[in-house]
């Protein structure tokens, strides 16, 4: 199983209804609103990382107001 953390910015005003959308999605195991340089925190549990590359880039980016992403693999 992969872990991974994808850090999502999204377009002004935009962030509390992409929440629900975000944790809507099967990969998801939760997300969180936060405050920084990301609106967004999503954790994703997957099982290979192309799961994971395909739950950050299409699923996430796919929503509307979504403007860009990051992802981090969890290590541990």
């Amino acid at each position: 199983m992969v872990h991974a953390f994808v850090m999502v910015k999204t377009a002004a005003g935009k962030s509390e209804g992409l929440l629900e959308s975000i944790r809507d999605l099967e990969a998801v195991g939760d997300a969180h609103i936060v405050a920084g340089n990301y609106d967004i925190i999503a954790e994703v549990d997957a099982p290979e990382i192309y799961d994971v590359l395909q739950a950050a880039s299409t699923s996430i980016q796919g929503l509307e107001g979504v403007t860009d992403t990051k992802t981090y693999i969890a290590m541990d």
